[in-house]
């Protein structure tokens, strides 16, 4: 079956307008399994692109979870999650409802992969002309070169009089330049495969110590749960307020005698206050 899932366009806008993005992606709402396997049986039996797009829009959210743990590399978050959405989409194209699994744990990987090969190819370039004299050099290094190999000293010193750089400069960028990207996965006759170590890429970039889905759901939760609280905690009178932002929520928190003598009551009384709306605080929360 041939679908045009991958032309669906879920453009990513930049930092100005990424916090509403991702604000609006998580305002989609989550499928049971029972929607999410309807859809895709749609998609798969009849080449239904309006499932295909729920199966997506559901699923973005993920991918901006995803995406975030690879902001260490210097790259634009929204390129990151633009790459993200992509594998998202080949996921869903692929996706076999019938095999038992949620879309989201068979999209993960396709997701990881898109972000690790976009951070591989993007940190290679970055990693080989970083300040002006290595740009100048990368540029012009190979129209420099008079025969293949490596240069002589001679050379060495000739270009870096052409360029106006240092011989190290040459001696560096002629490194970086000549290195081989090592490949994203080990295969199966590899020597550390066999010998039961892999030191391949994509096993310093996947953790997989974590399941994505559970991590989504669980700060779905705090963000509500935190919601509600603030929601409860403006519910009770100004008095009641004081005393359980200064005795719980401050960062330098006070004791029950330092709030009586601001209220001049005794100790006790706020004592009760505090419990009085501690209790309404975990009925609302329940």
């Amino acid at each position: 079956m041939s679908t045009n899932v991958n032309s669906m366009a879920l453009s990513v806008p930049r930092s100005g307008s990424l916090e509403a993005y991702i604000s609006s992606v998580n305002s989609i709402p989550m499928l049971t399994a029972a929607e999410e396997k309807s859809l895709a049986e749609r998609l798969q039996n009849e080449g239904d692109l309006a499932a295909a797009k729920q199966l997506i829009m559901s699923h973005l959210r993920f991918v901006v979870h995803i995406a975030r743990g690879y902001s260490g590399y210097g790259l634009q978050q929204a390129d990151l999650i633009q790459e993200g959405n992509i594998g998202l989409m080949k996921a869903v194209k692929r996706f076999d409802p019938t095999v038992g699994v949620r879309l989201v744990s068979f999209a993960v990987h396709w997701i990881k992969a898109e972000i690790h090969e976009f951070v591989l190819r993007n940190w290679r370039i970055v990693k080989v002309a970083t300040t002006k004299a290595q740009r100048k050099l990368f540029f012009n290094l190979r129209k420099a070169k008079k025969r293949l190999g490596w240069f002589n000293r001679a050379e060495v010193e000739t270009v870096a009089s052409e360029l106006g750089v240092t011989s190290a400069e040459v001696m560096e960028m002629e490194s970086r330049m000549s290195a081989h990207d090592p490949a994203f996965e080990l295969s199966s006759d590899d020597d550390d495969a066999r010998e039961g170590g892999n030191f391949s890429p994509a096993q310093y970039l996947e953790d997989k110590s974590t399941d994505v889905a559970s991590q989504v759901e669980n700060d779905d939760w705090d963000a509500h749960a935190n919601k509600r609280l603030g929601k409860a905690l403006r519910a009770l009178d100004e008095r009641s307020q004081h005393i359980v932002r200064a005795r719980w929520l401050d960062d330098s928190k006070v004791t029950l005698q330092d709030l009586a003598e601001e209220y001049q009551v005794s100790a006790e009384r706020i004592r009760q206050l505090e419990q009085n709306a501690m209790k309404k605080l975990r009925s609302a929360m329940l």
